[in-house]
C-alpha cells in the first residue's frame, strides 16, 4: 500500500495537551466532558476546532494550529484554557494534567459514547480500561518525507531525556508505584503501543502498516501507537513521549526541546552529517530506566553503550541546542528544561507534596491543579 505524506513547512509545530476534569473540592475526577464539550461548542454545529474529545469522560484534549513558534503554540494552549475554564469555574471543577491522576479508580471511569472508542475497549479490554493517563504530544513538519525515518531514528537516542523531564506519573489508584513515569510502561500493553520499529524506508512502514490492516491489527493509520511516529496525515513526526504536565511553562519547555531535537537533525541530513542511532535493545533499556529511575537514571548514550546520568546528558543537550533554538526563537521556552533540573521533575514535586502531608494524595492533587492555574511548578 502506498502512505502519502502530506505537504508541511519545515518545523512548523503543534501541540495536543490532554486534561483532567477533577471535583474542586474533592480532588477525584469528574465525568462532565460532554457537559463541557456542549457548552464550547461552535453555534453552528460540530466539534470545537481545538478542544476535543477523549476516550474517558473525566478528560478533554486541547490542541493548537499549525504555529511557527512554541511561543504561539502556547498562546493557542491558553486561549482554550480561558475559554474552557469559562464553563468549568461555575461547575466546581477543576483543570489538572499528570501522567496518571494520583488516586482515582479506574474502575469507576466512564467511556467516551463512540463507536472507535468502544471497539478499542472491547478489544484490549482489562488493558484498555486501565488507560486512564494523561499525555503530552508535539508534531513538527518535516518538509522531505526521506528525512522522516532518519530524524525518527536519530530522536529515539534522546528518548530517554525527554521522558525523564516530563515523568508525571508515580503513583497509580492511591499507591506509589516506585517509578517515575508509570503512564510510559502502562500505555505500551496497547496492541501497536510502545516504541517504533526502526525502520530504514518509507516502503518498509508501508509494508508494515499493510500487513497491519490485512490482519485486522488496525483498521487505519492512525491506530498505530508508537511513542513516536510519522503523522502522514499533517507532515509531521508526532513525539507521544512525554507524560502529562501540570502547568504551561512545562508543556513549553518539552514542545522547545523536541522543536530543537528535529530542527538539528533535519540540518545534519543537509550538512550530510551521520545521524546517531541506537540498537533496539539499546532504546528499549532507555524507556524503561528513565520510566523507573526519572531524573536519576543512568541511560546508553550511543551504539558503543557508553553510559551517563540523565541529567548530565540533558545539560550537554541544551548546550548543543542554544544555536537551533536562537534560530526557532525559543530560547526562553528551552531554558524551562534547566528550570526542571533545578527544581525536580513533576514525579518528584509530586512525591515531595505526599511527605510534607503525610502521603495524602488529595494535597497532591491540589498541588497539580494550583500548578495549572499558576502556569508553572510550584
Amino acid at each position: 500500500m502506498e502512505i502519502p505524506f502530506a505537504r508541511s513547512e519545515r518545523s512548523t509545530i503543534g501541540i495536543e495537551w490532554e486534561l483532567a476534569l477533577v471535583d474542586s473540592d474533592s480532588g477525584d475526577l469528574r465525568q462532565v466532558a460532554q457537559t463541557v464539550l456542549d457548552a464550547v461548542a461552535p453555534p453552528q454545529g460540530g466539534e470545537h476546532p481545538t478542544i476535543r474529545q477523549e476516550l474517558l469522560l473525566n478528560t478533554v484534549e486541547i490542541v493548537t494550529g499549525v504555529c511557527r513558534t512554541v511561543g504561539e503554540a502556547t498562546a493557542d494552549l491558553q486561549r482554550s484554557i480561558d475559554e474552557l475554564r469559562a464553563v468549568t469555574d461555575p461547575l466546581r471543577v477543576e483543570l489538572m494534567c499528570a501522567g496518571t491522576h494520583p488516586f482515582a479508580r479506574w474502575t469507576q471511569q466512564k467511556v467516551t459514547d463512540k463507536a472507535r472508542y468502544a471497539t478499542l475497549i472491547d478489544r484490549t479490554q482489562w488493558w484498555g480500561r486501565q488507560m486512564l493517563i494523561y499525555g503530552v504530544h508535539v508534531h513538527v513538519g518535516i518538509e522531505d518525507k526521506a528525512k522522516v525515518l532518519p530524524i525518527l531514528r536519530a530522536v529515539l537516542t534522546c528518548f530517554p531525556q525527554l521522558q525523564s523531564l516530563s515523568a508525571s506519573s508515580p503513583f497509580w489508584g492511591g499507591k506509589d508505584t516506585g517509578y517515575a513515569s508509570n503512564r510510559a510502561l502502562m500505555f505500551q500493553q496497547l496492541p501497536t503501543a510502545g516504541l517504533p520499529f526502526q525502520f530504514d524506508t518509507w516502503e518498509q512502514l508501508e509494508s508494515y502498516t499493510a500487513d497491519m490492516i490485512h490482519t485486522g491489527v488496525i483498521d487505519q493509520f492512525d491506530e498505530i501507537r508508537w511513542d513516536l511516529r510519522p503523522s502522514p496525515r499533517f507532515g509531521t513526526l508526532e513525539m507521544r513521549i512525554c507524560d502529562g504536565a501540570s502547568n504551561m511553562t512545562e508543556v513549553a519547555a518539552f514542545a522547545a526541546l523536541i522543536h530543537c531535537l528535529v530542527e538539528h537533525f533535519s540540518t545534519m541530513i543537509d550538512e550530510g552529517e551521520p545521524l546517531p542511532a541506537l540498537q533496539p535493545w539499546f532504546a528499549q533499556e532507555n524507556k524503561w530506566r528513565s520510566a523507573r529511575y526519572g531524573m536519576d537514571a543512568i541511560i546508553i548514550l550511543d551504539a558503543a553503550g557508553r553510559e551517563e546520568l540523565v541529567t548530565d546528558s540533558v545539560e550537554r543537550l541544551l548546550t548543543d541546542l542554544a544555536p537551533t533554538a536562537a534560530r526557532l526563537g525559543c530560547t526562553a521556552e528551552l531554558e524551562g528544561v534547566r528550570t526542571i533540573l533545578r527544581r525536580g521533575a513533576s514525579y518528584q514535586r509530586q512525591r515531595a507534596v505526599a511527605r510534607r502531608n503525610g502521603g495524602e494524595l488529595d494535597a497532591v492533587v491540589a498541588s497539580l491543579v494550583a500548578e495549572m492555574r499558576a502556569g508553572k511548578p510550584l
